[in-house]
């Protein structure tokens, strides 16, 4: 005697289907929301080095002299 539990099963197989295409559709948002995560970081870590560069190759301004008040 065949073993029912090893038959096709038509709505499971539609039902996995279908599943799987759900996974794959948020495993692509996922993973594109991480690329620009990823790339948004690396360019904002690029700026702050480049301005903290910037920042010590000027030299400051000269400070300004302060007034003496008179009593």
């Amino acid at each position: 005697m065949a073993n029912p539990w090893l038959k096709k099963n038509p709505f499971m197989s539609m039902w996995l289907s279908s599943v799987n295409a759900a996974a794959g559709s948020m495993r692509g948002h996922a993973l594109g929301q991480a690329k620009r995560q990823a790339s948004t970081a690396m360019t904002q870590g690029a700026n702050n080095i480049f301005e903290a560069w910037a920042a010590a190759l000027v030299p400051k301004p000269p400070a300004k002299s302060r007034k003496r008040k008179r009593r």
